[in-house]
């Protein structure tokens, strides 16, 4: 009989156990329920909830008594110290994701699930990408997107040829927040570009220079312009376009993303330029259960997963780079970045 795996919740707000309430009246609630770490664990076959944990205790005693916790703790150290956990869900702001994970990957957890952004400095990713990869734990990191299969039929399609030599990839995804929402976009698109290395970028953000205090940024600034160099010599760009679309542009053909994954267009060369293909059917689903179901199979098979570790430093320098670039007035920043210990860390986070 195949096992069920203990999880563990870290983190009992808005992404770790509440998010499914402001979505589950939307015309596209399909989209994203089950939406919440909490959610995606109950919702999965292979998983339980058996312990939740957050400093306010109230939050901890909703989400364990909405989810069927057995186990509230107010300490993420000692809830895995005591619960001998095999998946620890981590949905908390990013300035605990380094210090929990590492506590996690040292002390027996077998597979972590990480909320978006990584961290807040490579020097952290860094850390973690260390303690993960020394204790071999299955990584997964919280760009739902990467695990749908809309999103992963573009990316076969691209590999297959479909649209001939993959030129660029573009992100709609509006002037959004750095860290709160282009980690999405970098992903995203890196993942568009085959999820190779990035030569460089280079970006315009909106801060101001007193807003950095010893090399930290006290704001998550808004990306205006960005552009990543990937060694493959593919070109990505983050535009001020929103819809939450992305684009792959070939040698002979195009495939759009639509309306925040719910569907895409396929053109390709033809007669009279291009024509829109059938391609894939869409399959609407949730990419928080789809990346818990990819840690089941990873967890049972010994072998990768869809988001790890690797790939989640590689999205973040990305968007860390877009940063250091803008303050050099958008001048080419080489990656790897020279200064791990560049951050991007608002006092609330």
């Amino acid at each position: 009989m195949a096992s069920t795996y203990r999880a563990g919740l870290v983190g009992c707000g808005r992404m770790g156990a509440t998010i499914d309430d402001e979505v589950k009246g939307r015309p596209d609630s399909e989209l994203f329920l089950p939406y919440s770490h909490a959610a995606a664990v109950s919702a999965c076959a292979r998983t339980e909830l058996a312990a939740v944990c957050d400093p306010v205790t109230t939050k901890a005693e909703e989400a364990a008594a909405r989810y069927g916790a057995a186990a509230v703790y107010t300490d993420p150290e000692e809830m895995i110290r005591q619960e001998g956990l095999d998946i620890v869900c981590i949905a908390t702001r990013p300035s605990p994701h380094a210090p929990v994970t590492i506590f996690a990957a040292e002390n027996g957890v077998r597979a972590i699930y990480c909320e978006k952004p990584l961290c807040n400095s490579m020097a952290e990713a860094d850390a973690m990408a260390a303690a993960v990869t020394a204790h071999g734990v299955k990584f997964n990191y919280g760009t739902q997107r990467r695990y749908v299969h809309l999103y992963r039929n573009a990316r076969e399609m691209i590999d297959d040829g479909r649209i001939g030599q993959l030129q660029a990839v573009i992100g709609h995804c509006g002037t959004g927040a750095a860290q709160w929402g282009h980690t999405h976009a970098a992903d995203m698109l890196l993942m568009l570009a085959g999820d190779g290395e990035a030569e460089f970028v280079q970006a315009t953000c909106r801060f101001t220079e007193d807003q950095w205090q010893q090399g930290r940024l006290t704001v998550d600034p808004p990306i205006e312009m960005g552009y990543v160099r990937f060694t493959s010599g593919v070109h990505a760009y983050f535009v001020a376009s929103g819809g939450y679309e992305f684009e792959a542009c070939g040698s002979e053909g195009k495939l759009r993303t639509l309306s925040n994954g719910s569907g895409y267009t396929w053109r390709r060369g033809g007669d009279h330029g291009l024509e829109e293909t059938a391609g894939p059917e869409v399959h609407i689903e949730s990419g928080t259960l789809r990346a818990m179901e990819d840690l089941v199979r990873a967890l049972d098979e010994d072998s990768d997963t869809q988001g790890g570790i690797e790939l989640a430093c590689r999205s973040q320098e990305i968007v860390l780079g877009l940063v250091a670039s803008s303050r050099e007035g958008g001048r080419r920043i080489a990656l790897p970045l020279e200064d791990r210990s560049l951050a991007v860390r608002p006092d609330a986070y």
